[in-house]
């Protein structure tokens, strides 16, 4: 069957590749591949540490999709050597003050009600795994089942496990369906895809929104490399920041939320993250400073996905907002099977991407 992916981001990439290992003619349009929000992304794999409140619906989402990554992991490494950034070791997520640590134990036992994996561990114990943090932190919690993959490695990886599978890719943008010579369409442009046509009777029914997030990467000095060997979550004065650790010796320190329709890094951002790091990590303040961006995340009105058919020919996968890298794994196997046209193997009725037509 022959399939146009209409967008080359993380999400869009990781259907593809499946969809050519399945024995497709697959081609992607993009003008400028994984240069988006995946470009931007932290890349966490945390089902449980990203846990928001009174987001159900999209909890079992991100539980199969953190099931499913090896999968998607070993996929890409049969085409492709590049390295993907995955690690395994887990996370530890901490509290820097006293009312930091009740909103520390009150998202445990919430994660625990909705029978999710978090330990509550000693700040000493803490300091035992990860020696640079804080000694004046107030609590702690160790989280096995999250991991990580590093976003612009992986989604090198992704396009040239993609290339190695048949793959083509056409470096344009697509505005209508109608413009792509295929017989089944899969709309996976992020917040581009609010504006694609030729699929719907009327105005696009995609009620997309970009969420900017500032984020930081710098690097470990030699003589404190690694300085943490696991993610790091931590809540300080009640905002929430991540540090995570890499192979290439930076360390990534996110993010920021805002929806001031400001594509740039923000002074106020960058401040807030490097200070709220340093009083987890304290020899942050030694390490180098090699970059400062701005992504924007495609939000929906209620912060889940927009994923299913919208017809005989079309697709649709967008919407992701801030769990665009962790949901990739379930966007890729689902996505793959809706444009198959079979049953996806969870329950995706929460991600009617029609669910917002006026």
């Amino acid at each position: 069957m022959k399939i146009a992916v209409i967008g080359a981001g993380i999400v869009g990439l990781s259907t593809a590749l499946p969809l050519a290992d399945r024995g497709h003619r697959v081609t992607v349009y993009d003008p400028a591949p994984a240069s988006g929000a995946s470009h931007h992304a932290g890349g966490m794999l945390a089902p449980t540490a990203e846990v928001v409140y009174k987001q159900d619906p999209l909890f079992p989402l991100m539980r199969a999709a953190a099931a499913w990554y090896p999968e998607l992991i070993d996929l890409t490494a049969r085409y492709t050597g590049e390295p993907t950034g995955y690690r395994t070791e887990g996370t530890l997520v901490v509290a820097r003050d006293r009312a930091d640590g009740t909103h520390l134990e009150e998202l445990r036992a919430y994660q625990e009600l909705h029978g999710m994996e978090a330990e509550r561990i000693t700040t000493r114990q803490a300091r035992q795994l990860e020696p640079a943090l804080s000694p004046a932190l107030a609590g702690a919690v160790q989280i096995a089942g999250d991991h990580q993959v590093q976003p612009r490695r992986f989604t090198r990886a992704l396009i040239a496990a993609c290339e190695a599978a048949g793959v083509e890719f056409e470096p344009r943008a697509v505005h209508d369906v109608e413009d792509v010579d295929a017989e089944q369409v899969l709309i996976a442009a992020g917040l581009g895809a609010a504006g694609i046509t030729g699929w719907y009777e009327g105005a696009n029914p995609l009620d997309l929104r970009p969420v900017y997030g500032d984020i930081l990467h710098v690097r470990v000095p030699g003589h404190q490399y690694p300085l943490l060997t696991r993610v790091v979550r931590g809540f300080v004065e009640d905002r929430p920041v991540y540090l995570i650790p890499r192979e290439d010796r930076t360390l990534t320190i996110g993010a920021t939320t805002r929806e001031d329709g400001r594509d740039q890094p923000q002074v106020a951002g960058v401040h807030q993250l490097l200070r709220d790091a340093i009083e987890i990590c304290p020899a942050i303040e030694e390490c180098d400073l090699v970059e400062a961006t701005a992504g924007a995340r495609p939000g929906s009105p209620d912060d889940l996905p927009y994923l299913g058919r919208v017809g005989e020919r079309v697709t649709v996968s967008t919407g992701y907002f801030r769990h665009g890298i962790l949901l990739a794994a379930m966007a890729a196997r689902c996505g793959a099977d809706l444009v198959e046209q079979t049953l996806p193997p969870i329950s995706l009725e929460a991600c009617d991407p029609l669910r917002h037509a006026r």
